[in-house]
């Protein structure tokens, strides 16, 4: 067959049947499960090649955070060989004697365990004679005594009664040989040689790194993003940036917290106190989990050193103060510590790496995990790894203020109303998210998936949403008022004292609404609870102006007696429609309303997706048309007098029944 042929089809079938409707999804749209694939097959090679890829993990971080170290002693003059070997032998040296320091003080500790035991003991006695003989602690104890012996009678019971005799009691043997001193070194050396060896290929392969990495960026683009090395190149910046960042931000702020730790606990008496101030360093990079065990430890040993409690309240004090200041001075501050997970991201994230990787994958999880959430920003196939891991919301606000309209919750759509609210003013709000909102119901209204019942629970929703937003609405008529005022006692004082300078001919303010102080004005949707909602929030904005309003629902005004609800008083009415296509009943409307109230300005308001002003379709008689929220309360609240203009009656003449007129108008033709 050929094209001109298709094309004949296609348009005989497009008359017969009507055109062709296009589904949201289409049928040649990639699937994910290539990409599912690969998640799970990357898992397997991570799990089975851990001893390979553990190594080559810390080294490729570290690699990012000694980077910019190196990058800066190269631009200090320094060679490139020896800024990196000076980078690399400084940070390991750095970490060897964090480590040495660490062991004897571990071994000072354990050394030492033996002497608190009667400590232990004593306030574990305390405990259990505190209480009545009623106590939780007697009962807890109680009952695991009784278990215990019921077990030790259960093993102590004989297998047979005729085989009793027979059993006999094991014999401890004790085979003592003479000491090599080969073998006795090496099972001395042999548990280090494998630390030692990861160690060392870590920092052959960090060398290497430090010394390569433009030479590896480009081979990275190359074999990854040759096609699009705008966007290739910007996640592999993102990702180092963010991993540096991540890190050093992270060692400044756990070293922040580990010396005045350190301090602390050395001044309320706590033994080898520079040990917990280097754990709780170490520890808080594991998210979560770190920051409990860093406490738990010396507040057990406070627990064991002081026959009393005293000492384990000051212990107590010295981390809430310093997890207060922590979490709400120094971390806010460093603005750069953020990763750009979520909380529950992070927590995920930590829980998958320790199962694959251990307790050094728990350490590695957040930076892991940035590096993923990168690559799914800037590779489509993964982009379900930023949905899932990232911090930004993968909603557009006016589409989850949609979705919570949907889902008749009221509460929440309030309750992201005042986050946006906190630092915006209700007039962006409606503009910026509600009424985008209702355009996305209405396009929904449009393609036929949205029913009349969930249209009114849109409606109600909204108008919820409107009643729980009044208080803000009050205050922020309370702020107009008093900015008013203000701006009139001015214009007292200049009048007073000298002649004010009159503003600019053509110069007006756009940001400020008019005043409505003194004005009424009447809003009504159009056609529908959507259009009715989009005026119930007009309303709102016009009262926070100072003008008084009438808002209704467009079933109010089916015929003439039901346009009494318009006060006599009105200054304006203005008619809200949410689709664009309706400026043919938008005129019959406002033609209604101007031949009922010709001394009254009537408008409509046809909203638009983006809030730009741009020019409004013609309405015949209207005395305004608006396209946005501002344009459309500051229309409302004019001082412009109202159109006059009476439409000319057209003369209608009925037409003749007769054959005779019939044959008249054909012989006319």
């Amino acid at each position: 067959m050929s094209s001109s042929d298709a094309k004949i089809t296609e348009a005989e079938l497009e008359n017969d049947l009507g055109p062709r409707r296009v589904y949201s999804t289409s049928p040649s749209s990639p699937s994910r499960m290539p990409a599912f694939a690969s998640v799970l097959a990357v898992i397997a090679i991570l799990y089975f090649g851990k001893e390979v890829l553990l190594p080559l993990a810390i080294a490729v971080l570290l690699t990012f955070a000694l980077a910019p170290i190196s990058s800066r002693l190269r631009k200090l003059g320094m060679p490139r060989i020896a800024a990196v070997i000076v980078t690399v032998v400084i940070a390991f040296l750095v970490l060897v004697l964090f480590g040495l320091v660490v062991a004897g003080h571990v071994a000072e500790v354990a050394q030492n365990l033996p002497a608190y035991q009667g400590n232990i003991i004593a306030k574990i006695r305390s405990l259990q004679e505190s209480g009545t003989d009623s106590g939780i602690v007697r009962r807890l104890t109680s009952v695991v005594e009784s278990v215990g012996r019921e077990l030790s009678n259960a093993e102590e019971r004989p297998v047979a009664p005729g085989t009793a005799s027979r059993v006999r009691e094991p014999v401890l043997v004790e085979i003592f040989a003479p000491s090599r001193p080969i073998e006795t070194l090496t099972s001395l050396i042999g548990p280090l040689l494998g630390p030692i060896a990861s160690l060392g290929l870590i920092i052959v392969v960090v060398i290497f790194m430090l010394l390569e990495r433009e030479e590896l960026r480009d081979r990275f683009i190359r074999l990854v993003g040759y096609g699009d090395l705008h966007r290739t190149t910007e996640a592999i910046q993102e990702a180092g940036s963010r991993v540096a960042r991540y890190l050093l931000m992270q060692l400044v702020v756990n070293c922040a917290y580990g010396v005045p730790l350190a301090l602390g606990l050395w001044a309320v008496g706590i033994p080898n106190p520079a040990l917990w101030g280097m754990l709780a360093i170490v520890l808080r990079f594991v998210p979560y989990i770190g920051p409990v065990i860093a406490t738990v430890l010396p507040l057990f040993l406070a627990f064991a050193v002081d026959p009393g409690w005293s000492l384990v309240l000051w212990v107590g004090a010295i981390f809430l103060v310093l997890e207060l200041t922590s979490n709400n001075v120094i971390e806010p501050w460093l603005y750069g510590s953020r990763t750009g997970l979520s909380p529950l991201a992070i927590i995920v994230a930590a829980i998958f790496w320790a199962w694959l990787w251990g307790p050094v994958g728990l350490v590695l999880s957040t930076p892991l995990t940035v590096c993923l959430a990168v690559l799914g920003r800037y590779v489509p196939q993964f982009e379900f790894l930023e949905v899932v891991f990232g911090s930004d919301p993968v909603l557009d606000p006016k589409e989850r203020l949609y979705q919570r309209l949907l889902a008749g919750d009221p509460d929440e759509a309030t309750d992201y109303a005042e986050e946006f609210l906190e630092e915006d003013y209700l007039e962006d709000y409606y503009g910026k998210v509600a009424i985008p909102a209702l355009l996305l119901a209405e396009k929904d209204r449009r393609r036929g998936v949205l029913t009349p019942e969930q249209m009114e629970q849109v409606f109600g929703t909204a108008i919820t949403l409107v009643s729980n937003l009044a208080e803000i609405a009050e205050e922020e008529e309370q702020e107009e008022e008093e900015e008013e005022e203000q701006k009139e006692k001015e214009k007292e004082t200049e009048a007073a004292g000298r002649p004010s300078t009159p503003p600019k001919e053509g110069i007006v303010d756009e940001s400020e609404l008019p005043d409505g102080r003194g004005k009424t004005v009447f809003c009504v949707g159009g056609r529908g609870p959507l259009d009715d909602a989009s005026a119930a929030m007009l309303a709102q904005i016009l009262q926070v102006q100072g003008a008084e309003v009438v808002a209704a629902r467009h079933s109010d005004i089916p015929n003439r007696r039901a346009m009494s609800l318009v006060p006599k008083q009105s200054n304006a009415i203005v008619v809200c429609f949410l689709n664009e296509d309706s400026a043919r009943h938008a005129t019959i409307l406002v033609r209604r309303f101007k031949r009922i109230y010709p001394t009254i300005r009537v408008g409509a308001v046809l909203w638009v997706e983006n809030q730009e002003e741009r020019q409004p379709p013609a309405l015949g008689e209207a005395d305004f048309v608006a396209t946005t929220l501002t344009s459309a309360a500051r229309e409302a609240l004019a001082d412009a007098p109202p159109s006059l203009v009476t439409p000319a009656r057209k003369i209608r003449t009925r037409r003749s029944s007769n054959k005779t007129g019939i044959a008249a108008a054909h012989s006319g033709i």
